[in-house]
């Protein structure tokens, strides 16, 4: 169990998360935490895709907001998805922190999009107070709020793996550029990437969902200012690759991004365009496989079905920028 969650503790969290969304927390012999989240009756499942947003509606993050809203509201959405970094610059001060409010509660207010969020920690957040948003005193708050560093989502079509990506990027122990980093609860980071690579394999190998799907802040392929994360290329990849993982999700380059891999199904996409973009910032001899990119703010959608799912991004003005099927059972993209 992650730091601070007792049994009296996670007892209140069932009851929050099944009064308020009709999640159920499973047990699992695994270490990675595993969440229900029911389909829609039909069987599909529809959500967005956000990354590193948190600016108390500055940068335009309010109007990416009221794009979710109206496309959440088009597509029903079943919940939202956040790939890190949810509050800038430095995470959040602690669980009383304002940010929380200013930057979440009092922005992402459309009808469509009071659905469970789940969310991972981004660098940013390491910065702060990372525990912070890790408490169940921000789910009291807000109950659309879940963030943990690890676990899955189980949507029945699909099954979501969520990984803590800060701890795997060795700069951040060794040349941290003047910033602190709250690293409680990581312990040994070699040890902890070994136990959480061990639980992620264990969980993937034995998962039988038609759409397997990890969400990660920083990303494995990229053409952004940060490009390709080593450390992820090295650990995590070849893992997702054995295990037939059809989408990495990630943020971290404030970009929208679609990447194929040529020696798999697998997709990369990049969702960190929640407000703060870097307009021109590319990597421009890295392009092999790219599919897609668009250096501004806006968001990404996902829909899936039994044999299809749809990858469509937003821009700011809730206009489609590029839009990607994929079947199934071919692997064939349209």
């Amino acid at each position: 169990m992650a730091a601070g969650l007792n049994n009296e503790n996670m007892a209140l969290c069932l009851v929050l998360m099944i009064s308020s969304f009709g999640l159920c927390l499973v047990p699992t012999h695994a270490e990675l935490r595993r969440f229900e989240q029911p389909a829609k009756t039909d069987g599909t499942l529809s959500f967005l895709v956000l990354g590193d947003w948190g600016r108390k509606g500055a940068f335009n993050q309010s109007e990416v907001a009221l794009q979710m809203g109206r496309i959440g509201e088009k597509l029903d959405i079943d919940f939202v998805v956040s790939t890190g970094d949810n509050f800038y610059d430095d995470g959040l001060t602690g669980e009383q922190d304002k940010a929380f409010d200013e930057s979440f509660t009092q922005i992402y207010t459309a009808k469509s999009l009071q659905k469970q969020w789940y969310s991972v920690l981004g660098n940013h957040d390491y910065r702060g107070n990372a525990e912070a948003q890790l408490s169940l005193h921000l789910r009291k708050i807000d109950s659309r709020w879940l963030c943990l560093r690890s676990f899955i989502v189980d949507a029945e079509l699909a099954e979501i793996f969520f990984v803590d990506t800060t701890p795997f990027v060795k700069s951040y122990f060794t040349d941290a550029e003047g910033h602190t980093y709250d690293w409680r609860g990581i312990g040994s980071p070699r040890a902890y990437i070994a136990n959480l690579i061990k639980d992620l394999k264990l969980a993937l190998s034995e998962s039988s969902a038609k759409w397997k799907i990890v969400v990660g802040h920083h990303s494995i392929r990229s053409i952004g200012h940060h490009g390709d994360t080593k450390e992820l290329v090295s650990k995590l990849l070849p893992i997702l690759k054995a295990n037939k993982v059809d989408f990495y999700m990630n943020g971290h380059d404030h970009c929208l991004e679609h990447i194929g891999d040529a020696e798999s199904p697998i997709q990369f996409l990049t969702s960190g365009a929640g407000s703060k973009a870097w307009r021109g910032d590319i990597k421009k001899q890295k392009t092999g496989g790219l599919k897609f990119f668009y250096d501004g703010q806006g968001f990404m959608s996902v829909q899936l079905t039994q044999d299809a799912a749809e990858i469509a991004f937003y821009d700011v003005s809730g206009n489609v920028l590029h839009r990607w099927t994929t079947t199934k059972l071919l692997y064939s993209s349209i």
